[in-house]
């Protein structure tokens, strides 16, 4: 037997499962992360009380300025993002909503993410020794270079790394350093053949460089867009593809001489 309801019947057993659903999706976790500026690292110095870049087998430089990497912070891949949450953080300045899988692709074990990430680094440390005795064309001289930094994983410390060694090796080919002296931040991972690889999370890197004093920014080119949608303000733009463009860019803006590349 079927019984017609009346309007406000009919609405009020339409809004029950509405606002049950509505509750469902604000409390259910969803799959983000939630990111935000984190630490950067002067890879000229020292990181936690040790030394970053440690080269034997070869005189070093005594360097000026500072070259630093920069990172994100993001909710832990346990971590339950909801529905406000990810409101919240899409209209501040400081925070990203990220698809969890382009922060975390590794899986949803704790343990193996960090596994993943420290591999990451390992292969980026290692990637980025060769890019760098490659280019300076020492390859083949016995020297022996040991990378430090604790607490962070991945590659997209690549590039900072490969730029670090070159500084402390040769600085700009002519007694000067790399950064003339200046706070000069970046992201990008790298190969052995110095091909410089886009990264995640470059707007809120490009605010921890600048909290930290940087005033050059050094980005994948494939990145210039997404940096310059929420650049801080007194931050330059680099954009580089090869280890060789970033070493003839910081060159270029140290001696004032010579095109800068531009975003």
């Amino acid at each position: 037997m079927l019984t017609r309801l009346t309007r406000p019947q009919a609405l009020a057993v339409c809004a029950a499962p509405a606002a049950a659903l509505l509750a469902t999706a604000v409390l259910a976790p969803l799959p983000f992360s939630v990111a935000q500026p984190g630490l950067t690292a002067d890879v000229l110095g020292e990181n936690k009380g040790q030394q970053v870049i440690t080269i034997s087998g070869a005189p070093v430089r005594e360097t000026t300025g500072q070259l630093r990497m920069t990172t994100i912070e993001a909710t832990s891949p346990d971590t339950r993002v909801s529905l406000p949450q990810v409101i919240d953080s899409w209209f501040s300045t400081d925070e990203a909503v990220m698809p969890r899988d382009a922060v975390y692709p590794s899986g949803d074990d704790v343990q193996e993410i960090e596994q993943f990430n420290r591999k990451q680094m390992k292969e980026s440390q290692d990637e980025a020794t060769r890019a760098a005795l490659t280019y300076l064309g020492r390859e083949n001289q016995g020297i022996d270079v040991t990378l430090k930094l604790a607490d962070v994983g991945g590659p997209s410390a690549g590039l900072l790394f490969s730029l670090g060694i070159v500084d402390k090796l040769d600085g700009d080919g002519s007694g000067g350093d790399l950064t003339g002296g200046r706070v000069v931040a970046g992201t990008g991972t790298i190969d052995a053949e110095g091909r410089v690889g886009a990264v995640g999370g470059v707007p809120l890197k490009t605010q921890a460089a600048r909290r930290d004093g940087a005033t050059v920014f050094l980005v994948p080119r494939d990145e210039c867009a997404e940096a310059k949608a929420e650049l801080p303000q007194g931050l330059r733009l680099v954009p580089v593809t090869t280890l060789e463009g970033a070493v003839d860019a910081l060159v270029a803006l140290e001696k004032g001489t010579g095109e800068v590349p531009a975003c």
